[in-house]
C-alpha cells in the first residue's frame, strides 16, 4: 500500500497509526518487533515508530507479498547495516528477486499445465457421462 501524503510529512507514527497504514494487525508489528525486523522507541508503555521503521515495513510487506519468508527478509533488511550495506543490499535483493521471479515463474508454468490437464480430464469424463433418466 502506498502511505498517504500527508504522513510524508511525519516523522513518529503510533501502532495504531501504522497498522491503518499497512492494514495489519498491531499484532503483526508487535511480531515483527519480536523478531527484529523493526524497532520502535518506547514512551512508557507506547511504542514510537520512526521513518526508519516505517521504511522497513514498507519494505517488510512488500517482500512478504511476493512470497520472501520473514527469516529471508530479514537477512535482506541485515545487510543495510554491514559496510557499504545499500549496495551490497540492493546486489543480493536484485539477485533474490531474480530466483524469486524464476520460481514463480516456473510454478505458474505448473498451474497451466496442471489446469489444461483437469480441463482435458474434465471434457473426457463429461464426454462419457450418460444422461440422467428422464432428460434427453
Amino acid at each position: 500500500m502506498i502511505a498517504p501524503a500527508e504522513n510524508d510529512a511525519k516523522t513518529n507514527w503510533t501502532i495504531a497509526e501504522l497498522s491503518a497504514e499497512f492494514s495489519i494487525t498491531p499484532r503483526a508489528l508487535r511480531f515483527y518487533e519480536e523478531r527484529g525486523l523493526i524497532a520502535p522507541h518506547r514512551q512508557g508503555s507506547q511504542r514510537i515508530y520512526s521513518e526508519r521503521d516505517r521504511a522497513r515495513l514498507r519494505w517488510i510487506e512488500r517482500a512478504k507479498s511476493v512470497g520472501f519468508s520473514l527469516d529471508e527478509v530479514g537477512e535482506l533488511l541485515d545487510l543495510y547495516e554491514v559496510e557499504g550495506g545499500s549496495d551490497v543490499q540492493r546486489r543480493v535483493t536484485l539477485e533474490r528477486c531474480r530466483s524469486q521471479l524464476a520460481k514463480l515463474e516456473r510454478q505458474q508454468n505448473d498451474i497451466v499445465w496442471a489446469m489444461g490437464v483437469l480441463k482435458d480430464f474434465i471434457e473426457e469424463v463429461e464426454a462419457r457421462t450418460s444422461p440422467v433418466d428422464g432428460e434427453d
